[in-house]
């Protein structure tokens, strides 16, 4: 699973001209999930980003997390994050997810956010979506948990 997470200060998702989700302060997560990904990785991958400290405590620090600051997440799902394009021009995205599995683990992670006791707005799953956010800081952080290194991380 590849997750980019921008801490926002608002957000909302549009599908065909009707807001699906919306939140003021904390995540928007792009979420991509891998072939191969699991309940495992889910499970992980969800109390990382419940207990990261990306926002400011009063020294201005980042020692926050979002459920510290009563923040929400809304989860968009972006199999776009798993696109190869080290070779050509035309991204391969073979090591995506199947649609079907990835719709299953994109659910079971909105699912595990929420029983972390964190807001969760979606975006549908397979649409075309427009995002609006104001990233504030800006801050973004990449999540991976396939590949061990900088910025990334091992189960």
């Amino acid at each position: 699973m590849n997750a980019v997470l921008q801490r926002v200060s608002r957000a909302s998702v549009t599908v065909e001209g009707e807001v699906v989700g919306r939140i003021a302060t904390g995540w928007v997560i792009l979420l991509g999930v891998a072939s191969g990904d699991t309940e495992r990785e889910v499970a992980w991958l969800a109390t990382k980003i419940a207990g990261l400290r990306g926002f400011a405590d009063a020294e201005g620090r980042f020692d926050r997390d979002v459920r510290e600051i009563g923040g929400s997440v809304l989860v968009v799902s972006q199999f776009t994050l798993l696109a190869d394009c080290r070779k050509g021009r035309r991204p391969s995205f073979t090591d995506a997810a199947p649609p079907e599995r990835a719709e299953l683990l994109y659910v079971h992670f909105c699912n595990r956010m929420a029983e972390l006791e964190i807001p969760v707005e979606r975006g549908v799953f397979r649409a075309h979506m427009d995002v609006e956010l104001v990233n504030d800081g800006p801050v973004t952080f990449v999540i991976e948990t396939r590949d061990s290194g900088p910025g990334r991380a091992s189960l």
